[in-house]
């Protein structure tokens, strides 16, 4: 056989190769997909644009499959910017994504929350933290409202708010940037231990898991907070969900694979 032919030869088995592969890849994505609807999610974010959603297009964007978030040095921020899924308030709902955030970036999941009037592109409400040093990755604090929850590795318990204490005036009973009327009732582990399932610089998966006025938040599959609201006077029973980026340093976050799930 001449070199001519040996070579035609293995170029024609090098394409069927990439057809296999693509074919192979785009196979599993399909398989992946339909095993999500099957399971009862449903993207929520398409990949493409950001129809659904309300945000600021200086900080938000998509590219190949990625909600970005990114503040610059020309684009630092005065406040807290999210961009919001606006097409329902699920009440008791999952939800599953992935993320990668750098270094310098905080960010995080809001969930029930409510958008505040005059502030543009702001929400209150709960938040599953996120940051890129992780010391706060996967607690519980709620935006604009009792702050702290619950840290990294607390089982909580939110007590109903004293009478003392006026609506109008929350900071009263919050002390270090963490709410005071809560109860710690378990452990979920050791703060460190915990902290070593997230990966740096990399894409990580959040799970949360919303019923009631149970809020659990899921890192890469480990519990890392878990808070039972039975504060009447200020927990919220429904509302949107945004992801955020926060005043500082210039940062960025990546979402993608965005999936929701109603009970």
């Amino acid at each position: 056989m001449n070199s001519k032919r040996i070579k035609h030869k293995h170029y024609f088995l090098f394409v069927l190769f990439l057809i296999g592969s693509v074919s192979c890849k785009h196979y599993k994505d399909k398989i992946k997909e339909i095993t999500k609807e099957k399971s009862g999610f449903y993207p929520i974010f398409n990949g493409k644009n950001l129809k659904g959603w309300y945000g600021d297009a200086t900080y938000w964007s998509v590219k190949d499959g990625i909600l970005i978030g990114e503040v610059t040095p020309e684009t630092i921020l005065k406040r807290n910017s999210f961009v919001i899924y606006e097409k329902e308030q699920p009440v008791n709902f999952e939800l599953k994504l992935e993320y990668r955030i750098s270094e310098s970036g905080n960010s995080g999941v809001n969930y029930r929350s409510e958008k505040i009037e005059k502030i543009p592109f702001a929400l209150r409400g709960y938040q599953s933290d996120i940051d890129g040093k992780n010391k706060y990755t996967g607690q519980n604090y709620e935006e604009k409202k009792r702050t702290t929850l619950a840290y990294i590795g607390e089982k909580v318990i939110i007590e109903s708010m004293p009478d003392t204490i006026s609506l109008a005036n929350l900071r009263k009973n919050v002390k270090k940037n963490c709410w005071q009327t809560r109860n710690v009732v378990a452990s979920l582990g050791d703060k460190k231990e915990l902290k070593k399932s997230i990966k740096d610089n990399n894409w990580n998966t959040m799970h949360l898991i919303v019923k009631d006025n149970r809020m659990q938040h899921f890192v890469n599959g480990v519990l890392m907070s878990d808070v039972t609201d039975l504060d009447t006077k200020n927990r919220s029973n429904k509302g949107f969900i945004g992801v955020q980026v926060h005043v500082g340093p210039p940062m960025k976050v990546e979402y993608r694979n965005m999936y929701l799930k109603k009970h």
